[in-house]
């Protein structure tokens, strides 16, 4: 029960990543606030205990102040949503562009500014706070082809989280990256079906892990409890790779 007693906001609950952090985190002990844009998947949380879901869209700037303006304050933040954009930069239009950079980017700065202040009250009364960003390895630490719009925006997720940590690590609130490998999720599902020849997309999204399989989301929910648990509370600034081994 690693996470008993703190309440922690999950962003893009609804499948992928999201979903499977929010049961870990609500089997953990904690208060779960999971939200998505799709009420449908959201759903599939409500019966679960522990778990309270909303509907949230990220982009929504008054909707991000209305919600934070409305729950308690946090000992906990992740910012799980994110899209990608496949091409590269001759393939990126104008609005390719601020679309990746508003949901991947300027939607975690507007939440993490809108709950900080309280995260900040909760670092005073236990001695700890965190926030745990969605970045990548794609691009932001390897790079990869296709991949010019995200793999910019998930390097400024690394930038930002950074400055994050250095402005309040002597006030008890961290602040780290998590940069997954290839993950399989209904997003990649997605990429791999819009493919012109999917059963060769899926190979070779397999061959580029060394391990030679894609990454579950199982393998991703035990480096977000560590982050987000006071297990990790001497750890703040870092990117954080789980990636079977691609970055080597």
């Amino acid at each position: 029960m690693r996470l008993r007693d703190k309440t922690i906001l999950i962003t893009a609950a609804g499948q992928g990543m999201g979903h499977a952090a929010a049961i870990a985190c609500a089997s953990e002990g904690a208060k779960v606030i999971a939200t998505d844009l799709n009420a449908d998947t959201l759903a599939t949380l409500r019966d679960i205990d522990g778990i309270e879901t909303r509907v949230f869209d990220v982009t929504d700037a008054q909707a991000t102040l209305d919600i934070a303006q409305d729950l308690p304050d946090l000992d906990c933040l992740f910012n799980c949503a994110g899209i990608v954009h496949h091409g590269t930069i001759l393939d990126v239009s104008d609005e390719d562009w601020e679309r990746s950079v508003n949901v991947n980017v300027t939607s975690m700065l507007r939440i993490s500014r809108a709950f900080i202040p309280g995260m900040l009250r909760q670092a005073g009364q236990t001695g700890t706070a965190s926030i745990l960003n969605m970045s990548s390895m794609a691009s932001s630490i390897k790079g990869f082809p296709h991949r010019t719009a995200y793999g910019a925006t998930k390097a400024a997720v690394l930038g930002l989280t950074k400055a994050i940590a250095a402005d309040f690590v002597q006030s008890g609130l961290r602040c780290n990256a998590l940069c997954p490998g290839t993950v399989d999720t209904p997003s990649l599902r997605g990429r791999i079906a819009a493919a012109s020849d999917p059963v060769q997309a899926e190979k070779d999204f397999i061959a580029r892990q060394p391990m030679g399989r894609l990454a579950t989301v199982e393998d991703m929910t035990p480096t977000i409890i560590h982050l987000l648990s006071d297990d990790s509370r001497f750890v703040t600034g870092q990117a954080v790779s789980v990636d079977g081994g691609v970055t080597i």
